[in-house]
This record gives C-alpha cells, sequence and structure tokens, in this order.
C-alpha cells in the first residue's frame, strides 16, 4: 500500500538462520501488513487529504477517517505477502549470484524488486481507498465500478510508475542508515543490538527516507486523486511533469506536504509490523509445518 514500513533487514528479527520458505513470509508479511494498515488508516487518510490538491478541509478534514478501509484491509494482505515472498526470493538469488556474500545492496535490490510486485496490488488498491478518502466515491462498489467504467483496468494502475520510483529509493536511503545506526548502537553498547534495538534503528531510518521520498509520494497522491471530464486532458500526468507542476504552482514546500503524517505513520508502522510479523513468524515456525 501506499506507505507499508516493510524495509527490515533480516538482522532486525529474532528469527532462527534459515531464511523464511516462500509460504511463511507470505502469511506473516499478510497478516503483519494488514494489522499495520487498518491500525494506521485514520493517519493514513490525514494524509491523503493534506496532499490533495483540494486541500486538507475542503477533502473532508478529520471527518469520515476511516474511508476506504474496507479497500485497504482487501488489499493489504495479498500487497504484503507479494512483497514479502518476492523479497525472500530475491535475496536467495541475489546473494547466490554474488558467492554467499551479503551486503545492504542486496536487500536494497531485493526489496526493489519485491515493489515492483507488490505494486501490481498496491496500486489498485491506493486508486479507490484514496479516492475514497477524499470523498471521490460513497462506497467501495461505487469507487471499483466507476473506475472501471471510465478507465477501464488501466484506471487501477494510476501512479504505478511514480510509486514504483518512490519506493526503489527508499530502500536505497534507508538501508545504509540502518546499517549505520546499528553499528553505532553496537559500538556505543559493546554488544550486538537486539531485535528491538534493531526495529527501532529500522523505524527511525525508515522515517528519513519516508521524509527524503516525501515529493514522489505528493506526486503519486496527485496523479491518483486528479479527475477530468471527458475530453479534459489531466494536468498530472507522469512523475517529473507532476513534481514540475506543483513545484512551479505551489513552491517548493508543496512537494513536502503531509511529510508529518507519512514520517509519523513509518515510524509508529514500523513497531507494529515489526511485532506483527515477528510473533506471526514464530506462530507458525511452531506449528512445524515448515520443519
Amino acid at each position: 500500500r501506499q506507505l507499508r514500513p516493510r524495509h527490515f533487514p533480516d538482522s532486525a528479527f529474532n528469527m532462527s538462520d534459515k531464511a523464511s520458505p516462500f509460504t511463511l513470509a507470505l502469511l506473516a508479511g499478510g497478516c503483519a501488513g494488514t494489522t499495520v494498515d487498518v491500525s494506521l488508516h485514520p493517519l493514513d487518510t490525514i494524509r491523503t487529504r493534506i496532499q490533495s490538491q483540494d486541500g486538507f478541509w475542503k477533502a473532508g478534514g478529520f471527518k469520515g477517517v476511516y474511508r476506504g478501509i474496507l479497500a485497504a484491509t482487501l488489499g493489504s494482505a495479498p500487497g504484503a505477502a507479494f512483497f514479502f515472498s518476492t523479497y525472500e526470493t530475491m535475496k536467495k538469488v541475489i546473494k547466490g549470484a554474488s558467492g554467499g556474500s551479503e551486503h545492504w545492496t542486496h536487500h536494497s535490490a531485493a526489496s526493489s524488486c519485491g515493489e515492483v510486485a507488490a505494486c501490481l496490488v498496491r496500486v489498485p488498491t491506493a486508486v479507490v481507498t484514496q479516492n475514497m478518502q477524499v470523498g471521490h466515491y460513497g462506497s467501495f462498489t461505487e469507487a471499483v465500478s466507476t473506475t472501471y467504467r471510465t478507465s477501464g483496468l488501466r484506471g487501477f494502475y494510476a501512479g504505478y510508475g511514480t510509486t514504483v520510483f518512490r519506493e526503489i529509493p527508499f530502500a536505497f536511503i534507508q538501508f545504509p542508515i540502518y546499517e549505520a545506526f546499528k553499528k553505532t548502537w553496537a559500538s556505543i553498547q559493546g554488544s550486538e543490538t537486539t531485535p528491538t534495538q534493531g526495529a527501532m534503528c529500522g523505524s527511525v531510518a525508515g522515517a528519513i527516507a519516508g521524509g527524503l521520498t516525501t515529493p514522489l509520494d505528493v506526486a503519486k497522491t496527485r496523479i491518483v486523486l486528479e479527475q477530468s471530464g471527458k475530453g479534459v486532458a489531466k494536468r498530472y500526468t507522469g512523475t517529473i511533469n507532476t513534481l514540475s507542476l506543483i513545484a512551479k504552482e505551489e513552491g517548493v514546500l508543496g512537494l513536502f506536504k503531509g511529510v508529518g503524517p507519512r514520517v509519523t505513520w513509518i515510524t509508529i508502522g514500523g513497531f507494529i509490523f515489526f511485532g506483527a510479523y515477528e510473533k506471526s513468524t514464530e506462530m507458525m515456525w511452531r506449528t512445524t509445518l515448515w520443519d
């Protein structure tokens, strides 16, 4: 989905040395993703309304902050599952290709591949969810049927490229910061960081990366929310054009609308996701189905 805090390297989790099987990562990622998206949906609604062209108050203000939660819930588990299963698979491939060595760039590359796959589910979910959050549609069925009727399947993938362009730099910014924080913490305390400390490093690193990539998030939101009449050309077309238009009309600060809710979402969501993923994984290992 829009802001999922999913970029925790393996060392942040208190798991066994063996890599998570495809199906385990699929299920645990789905459970964790749904937990985050449902619990923090009001904050996500506020972010969307702040970034909308109409402005926060015209988009709904603080009213109806749970609009779009059905779409968010339905798409959350598949999106997170797509990400984790692809991430785990590509991580093994990259590690094998590099002779068994590991580096933070491998995690970033695997994460980028996971994003491309996850966005196949997450972007259609965002199109429906965000348009409901700002009041363009009154129900889930109306949002889906109207989008399909007016734009076909292509309408559900508005902003796909921009979403991918947002997530890839996010991963490459977060991982080195995460590693630096963890290394510094370990040096200060004289021992390796614990899983909880790793989660804290990951959340803060994610918040920094989230703040820096906010312009791409704003551009994605504008592309997703734009509704033009028949025969009227859309104003927000393509990532670069959208960024340039926003900067020209609203100034540089306009590119950072919603940075507060976005950073808060990632920071808090990081801990929720970490706990849910860790607990889900632990419970699934106990079933012995993956032994």
